[in-house]
Formats: structure tokens, C-alpha cells, sequence
């Protein structure tokens, strides 16, 4: 978008609000970027800009005229910042999860370009390009949601707290990844236990921080993944978009956490609960045979403090 990094948000308002005024023809339109805008004249990179936002459904074209899109008209009626989000992130796959990885920390333009790559390899883009990842912290940050502190950029207030509610609230969205021949699409996954889901880009996002593998019984189907929390989701909702409390479980391993057969300390060791007994071969190798093993875990992927308070509760640590 043209403008500057952190007004998207107006020039968006602009072009759709002359596009509802004018329904003007390409010249038209082309016209007026040259007039709003100093510096901008290829219509190239002009025609660039108009063919994204007809992609994500603000403009489209009948006949010779352009006009509001669905998208467009949904803005105009509700003219707010979470209406806009919420076209974005339906039309945009990473948004969301940008949004959960900047809650762990500050990024630099580079590290968010591989978080998107290797959270939604679907993308394509190629390593080391950062266009595409400047244009979204850009869109972010023209809505507020986040901030450029030096050579990194991070979330503000106003995005910790959607990032807070959207774990729940963005549970019913879905994605799709592009699977290969024969592959299980887990794409539009949605974890499920107990009655609860979450958003398939939370999802994704701790999944990829974990290198797609459970770091106990090494399963690294996307589709037999769960995210688990240390800190239960019902006790504790204030942490459940947290990714210093979440890890990938298989599904079975999941199921086992939450059932206090096992648990983790703040080392990372993995500790069996005394009365568990299995023949199953599985659990015995994964989980009863590790007893005392440190769980390859990245350092600082999961908070002690929530480990610890965790632990607390269980009367056979």
C-alpha cells in the first residue's frame, strides 16, 4: 500500500471511499493514486496495489467501472479497526499467527518472514525475502497492533489483547494448506477436547515453534498433534493464548498430560505418575521408560513458574 508503513489504514479509507463515491474505470483510478500519492507513477506498481485489494474483496471490477467489493461494503457499513482485522485475517493466512509469535517476544523483519514461512509453508515465498513480511507488519501496525522499537518490531497494548481473546474467539476460522498427494488436511484442524477449540492458528503457530514433532513420543503428523496447556485451559483462561504454556502433544500424550499419568518439571524431565500401568508398548517407550529423561524442549519454550504451579497440584510429585 502507498502512504507510509503505518498508514495503510488511511489509504484504504481513501481509495474505497472515491471507489463508492466515483465507481471510476482503471484510468480512473490510476489517476487518482497519482494524485494522492507523490513519487507514484508506474502503473505497474499501481495496478499491483488495486489487484491485492481486489484479492481480499474491498474493490472489483464489472464491466469497465470499479466498485465496492464485499469486503469493501462490510468496512464502509462498520468502519472500525476490528472489522478490518477480521477481513484481513480471513483473507490473509499468518496474520493471526504473527500476532501470537510477537506475544513471545520482539522480532526483526527477518525473523518474521521464517516464522510465517515455516508456521504456513503454503505462503511460497522464497527465504530470505522480506517484501511480503514488511507489508504485513506494516498492516498490522497501521491498525494499531503493533509497534517498530528500533530494528524490531513488537506488540502493543491493543495487540496483547486481541491476541488474548483471539485464541477462543478465532476458533471457528479456518485455513487451508495445500497438502500433497495423499497427505491428511490439517489445515482446517481444529483441536478439540473436553468441548474446547482453538484458533487453527494458534495452532499452527506452536506446532511450528516445536518443529512439528511431540517432543515426547516424537509423532510429527500435523493431524495427530494437539496443542496442550500446562496451565488448564478452564482454570486458567488468562494464559490459554500464553506460548510459554502451551506444547504439541500427540494425541494419546495429550490425553495422558491431562490425565496426571505423567508431567514435566521446570528442567524438563519427564516424571511418571507411580500408579500408572500400561502394556501397551507405546506408552511404556514413550512415557514409562523415560522416567527422569530430559524431553528435547526448547530453552525458555515453556515458563517454570507455570511448570512448577502445575506440579503443585499433583500429590504424587
Amino acid at each position: 500500500m502507498f502512504g507510509g508503513a503505518t498508514r495503510y489504514v488511511e489509504t484504504l479509507d481513501a481509495l474505497v471511499s472515491f471507489v463508492e463515491a466515483h465507481r471510476p474505470t482503471t484510468d480512473e483510478l490510476v489517476g487518482w493514486h497519482r494524485g494522492q500519492f507523490a513519487n507514484v507513477s508506474s502503473r505497474d506498481s499501481i495496478m499491483r496495489r488495486i489487484s491485492y485489494l481486489q484479492q481480499v474483496g474491498f474493490i472489483e471490477q464489472v464491466g469497465e467501472q470499479w466498485r465496492l467489493g464485499d469486503a469493501g461494503r462490510d468496512y464502509i457499513q462498520n468502519g472500525d479497526t476490528e472489522t478490518l482485522l477480521r477481513i484481513m485475517c480471513d483473507r490473509n493466512v499468518g496474520l493471526r499467527s504473527l500476532l501470537y509469535a510477537l506475544s513471545a517476544g520482539p522480532m526483526t523483519i527477518a525473523e518474521v518472514s521464517h516464522q510465517q514461512l515455516d508456521t504456513h509453508p503454503e505462503l511460497g515465498w522464497s527465504r530470505g525475502e522480506t517484501d511480503m513480511a514488511k507489508q504485513r507488519t506494516n498492516w498490522l501496525r497501521s491498525m494499531g497492533l503493533v509497534e517498530k522499537r528500533g530494528d524490531e518490531y513488537a506488540l502493543t497494548e491493543d495487540g496483547l489483547r486481541f491476541v488474548e481473546g483471539a485464541v477462543v474467539e478465532w476458533a471457528d476460522s479456518e485455513w487451508m494448506s495445500t497438502p500433497k498427494e495423499g497427505e491428511m488436511v490439517a489445515g482446517t484442524y481444529a483441536t478439540t477436547i473436553h468441548a474446547r477449540a482453538v484458533d487453527p492458528e494458534f495452532r499452527a503457530t506452536v506446532i511450528s515453534r516445536h518443529d512439528r514433532e511431540c517432543p515426547v513420543s516424537g509423532v510429527d503428523h500435523p493431524g495427530l498433534l494437539d496443542v496442550a496447556h500446562v496451565l488448564s485451559w478452564s482454570e486458567y483462561p488468562k494464559y490459554r493464548a500464553d506460548l510459554t504454556n502451551v506444547l504439541p502433544l500427540s494425541k494419546t500424550h495429550h490425553a495422558a498430560f491431562d490425565r496426571e499419568l505423567f508431567t514435566i518439571d521446570r528442567d524438563y524431565r519427564l516424571h511418571v505418575n507411580p500408579s500408572f500401568e500400561t502394556e501397551s508398548e507405546l506408552l511404556q517407550r514413550t512415557i514409562i521408560e523415560q522416567e527422569g529423561e530430559r524431553i528435547p524442549l526448547p530453552d525458555e519454550s515453556l515458563d517454570p513458574e507455570y511448570l512448577e504451579q502445575h506440579n503443585a497440584a499433583l500429590a504424587w510429585v
